[in-house]
């Protein structure tokens, strides 16, 4: 929070020392709290954001990373024409605080929002397919601009009009950058633990996401906003939510051997799984994260469209969830056709019972940092349905193998987690994130309570 606090602080005198400053008048204030849509695409699983940038105001779809440090926005002549856009200098103030990997001195190309002499740089990342730096510059120049999003306001239910958040820092990207991504994303939304993510720059206290389990219709993101969360039929979702912890890694992905980086993911303290209500047996010490190279602990992640877990812990929790399933209380078999990847456990959708909490099939529990603090995954958030031509109707376990503790990495120095809470396990539950106090507030299954993240009422008028 201090952090945060002085990264504002700084911004602010940054600013001021410009020749050429923003001018126009609107700016977020911390007392003001902001909504937006995050709609799936169904084609690649991705969650996406809808914000506005530039002057002009354009709409941009970027994908929701929780993982991620910094926004980047492609840049190139297709995109970015921005009237507004300012560079970063390398030996202003601000530019220490962004940790930027390196300053464009000199640049070769015309000017513009992807070429500034004396200009700081950022490194972007593509979590769905890795950037070929062979092919593509590694670092793009830091920029300020507008962003807008819809104010929300009386008491978090109503949703009004866009409100324009001045000196907003992210980055610039390539067309290249893109690949992988679904189609008309134009860049990526950083959420992550950072001093520039999108949700401290716009208000460092909390932010929230329900992710919707809908085909069609969009869940939303929260930033600023403690609640109320207002869902159809009038259901306030801050109020019965369960706190964890968030933790820290100490050991990221861009650290090295003689430099630390702590992780910007966010994780919990996930101490054991149960499968109906039966504690999984295996290596608990997978559990932790190990201070030397970062190895284990849980994260939570929107790029993973189902949850990863260790390959022991995998084997373990599969094997605990056919045994279940296959009881006198569910008497289900597993499909002797192949099943269908990257799913190892299906069972026929024939034999499966529908309730409004899903699949009946065996709860699975995340049991957390006291025994009493537990996420309870239900049949909506832990099987999937695939049909496929030829016949194909099946529902399967949504969870995946990520992978042995020593592989899952190319790098043996560096760590990665051991269990990753996907996409699908995340829909249709509201996960709150007290960046203030340092915790998780998270609801299990909002199905039980009457309703769904996709019932978030946003104004008719186009935002």
């Amino acid at each position: 929070m201090a952090m945060a606090k002085l990264v504002l602080v700084l911004a602010f005198f940054f600013i001021q020392s410009l020749t050429t400053s923003l001018t126009l008048p609107l700016q977020a204030t911390a007392t003001k709290s902001f909504v937006s849509p995050i709609q799936k695409d169904r084609s690649t699983l991705q969650y996406i954001i809808t914000a506005y940038l530039q002057t002009p105001l354009r709409q941009a779809k970027l994908l929701v990373d929780l993982g991620a440090s910094f926004t980047w926005v492609n840049c190139d002549d297709k995109y970015f024409h921005s009237t507004t856009y300012k560079h970063i200098p390398c030996d202003y103030p601000l530019a220490d605080l962004l940790g930027q990997p390196a300053c464009l001195v000199n640049c070769v190309d015309p000017p513009g929002p992807n070429c500034a002499n004396n200009s700081c740089l950022l490194s972007p990342v593509n979590p769905i397919k890795p950037i070929d730096f062979t092919r593509s510059d590694p670092i793009a120049t830091a920029l300020l601009d507008y962003l807008a999003l819809p104010e929300l306001i009386n008491g978090s239910s109503q949703v009004g009009p866009l409100e324009k958040i001045r000196n907003f820092i992210f980055s610039c990207g390539h067309t290249s950058y893109l690949k992988g991504l679904a189609r008309g994303v134009v860049g990526l939304a950083g959420f992550g633990r950072s001093n520039i993510s999108i949700p401290v720059q716009i208000t460092p206290h909390f932010f929230a996401i329900c992710l919707s389990g809908s085909k069609s219709q969009p869940g939303v993101a929260f930033f600023g906003s403690k609640g109320p969360y207002y869902f159809s039929p009038g259901i306030d979702l801050s109020s019965s939510l369960t706190y964890t912890p968030l933790i820290v890694n100490p050991v990221g992905k861009d650290s090295g051997p003689d430099n630390k980086i702590a992780s910007p993911e966010y994780y919990i303290e996930l101490t054991s799984v149960k499968v109906n209500n039966k504690v999984v047996q295996f290596n608990q010490s997978l559990l932790a994260i190990t201070s030397e190279n970062g190895f284990g602990g849980t994260t939570i992640s929107t790029v993973a469209p189902y949850t990863k877990l260790e390959s022991s812990i995998y084997k373990a929790v599969t094997r605990a969830f056919l045994k279940a399933a296959a009881s006198s209380t569910y008497n289900l078999t597993k499909t002797t056709t192949k099943p269908v990847k990257p799913f190892g456990v299906c069972y026929p959708a024939s034999d499966i019972k529908i309730t409004k909490m899903g699949p009946v099939v065996p709860t699975i529990d995340l049991v957390l940092h006291n025994k009493d603090v537990v996420w309870k995954i239900f049949g909506s958030n832990s099987m999937v349905r695939i049909v496929k031509k030829g016949g194909v109707d099946v529902w399967c376990l949504a969870f995946v193998d990520g992978g042995a503790r020593t592989t899952v990495r190319d790098s043996t120095w560096i760590g990665s987690p051991s269990v990753v809470i996907g996409g699908h396990q995340l829909e249709d539950n509201m996960l709150q994130f007290d960046l203030e106090s340092k915790k998780l507030g998270f609801s299990s299954s909002i199905l039980s309570k009457g309703t769904t993240c996709s019932n978030f009422k946003f104004s008719t008028k186009k935002i």
